[in-house]
């Protein structure tokens, strides 16, 4: 699994030009005008880590498979929208598929791209479209709530559960706090993601800078910084010039690209990594002669959980699980070097599993 990531923002703020360069396509049309993304657009990265070229060194893999990253490219919301506005609630819909939503935010000046409001402001941009989630949530809550009544009054279980949090998310909501802020038992964690509430979704705010100011970032993109650490969030600069340009080279010229302008990694490697801390997510690996394959977990995932991944049947008939650290096996010289060196260990059904390790499986068909 990889996961999902939501790119919205107001219209003219760089999303779309965003999306081209990291999915290197031109699927979505990049135009100076409102509304040039009329349907999703979806595409899969690879999810870059320079682990997995070292372990396809090391075992002479034929073929490398990284993990994937979908994103989805959803059109400009404008102030209005949870009523309808600008292209409205088909896009709300969309954003509740996504397991995260980065907030792409105007932080250049440049008078040739129109912006919808008419000025730049990153932090007023944000709010405008937290408030418009919040708005549908709200909305969506107390139509939600109208039609369990009867199921509530019954003392059906699921129901009675859904009430207590869609009431709980509407407390917070009606106090301008977004329903991720409301706490939640693990007992209620299934049914709380099962609620699809839009402002429950994490937030990555994607600061869109000039290429000028793409290494250290502006006075833009140090407001939104400081409003993404006072609400708990994340926040990433990135110059969408930039990476659309360094989508159209050869790897040794987008890294000649790159250290020209003061920059070490491309936007996308740090989007990708942003995203991974957002969700709790970790890699591991397995490797042989036939192929290295990464494989992406939640944090604190079990052996079983993380062989389901694979397969069901690999976490139905799980037995163990032969896994080396990855630096044991980079230092060891592979497989056999770990095993001589007594580096590999069989773990059992309770392993919480580590990122990097690399794992081969045993299980009962």
């Amino acid at each position: 699994m990889g996961f999902k990531m939501g790119i919205v923002g107001l219209p003219n703020v760089g999303k779309s030009t965003l999306f081209n360069a990291l999915t290197r396509t031109a699927a979505a049309q990049a135009a100076n005008f409102p509304f040039c993304t009329i349907e999703p657009n979806v595409g899969d990265v690879a999810v870059p880590d320079a682990r997995l070229d070292k372990l396809v060194e090391i075992a002479k893999s034929k073929q490398t498979v990284p993990t994937r990253m979908t994103f989805v490219d959803i059109a400009g919301l404008v102030k209005g929208a949870s009523k309808g506005e600008g292209l409205g609630n088909q896009f709300l819909a969309n954003i509740r598929e996504v397991d995260a939503i980065a907030h792409v935010l105007r932080c250049f000046e440049d008078g040739d791209v129109t912006h919808v409001e008419g000025r730049v402001d990153p932090v007023a941009d944000a709010e405008t479209i937290e408030t418009e989630l919040m708005l549908a949530d709200i909305e969506s809550i107390e139509k939600r709530l109208q039609n369990i009544v009867r199921k509530v009054r019954g003392g059906d279980k699921e129901a009675v559960q859904q009430e207590r949090l869609l009431r709980a998310a509407l407390a917070a909501l009606e106090e301008g706090n977004p329903a991720r802020t409301v706490e939640i038992d693990d007992e209620d964690a299934r049914a709380w993601k099962l609620l699809q509430l839009l402002t429950s979704k994490p937030v990555l705010y994607v600061c869109n800078v000039g290429e000028a100011d793409a290494a250290k970032g502006n006075d833009f993109s140090a407001k939104v910084a400081e409003m993404a650490a006072a609400q708990g969030n994340s926040h990433v600069v990135i110059s969408a010039q930039i990476e659309e340009e360094i989508s159209q080279l050869d790897q040794e010229e987008a890294q000649m690209f790159l250290e020209e302008m003061g920059l070490h990694e491309a936007g996308l490697d740090r989007l990708i990594r942003a995203g991974y801390e957002l969700l709790h997510l970790e890699t591991y690996f397995t490797v042989g002669p036939k192929e290295a394959r990464a494989w992406t977990i939640k944090a604190g995932t079990t052996a079983p959980k993380a062989a389901g991944v694979i397969h069901g049947d690999f976490e139905k008939g799980f037995i163990r699980a032969e896994t080396i650290a990855y630096d044991d096996f980079i230092s060891l010289g592979g497989e056999q070097g770990a095993k001589e060196a007594g580096k590999m260990r069989s773990e059992g059904k309770t392993y919480i599993v580590k990122d990097g390790d690399v794992l081969h499986f045993l299980f009962n068909t």
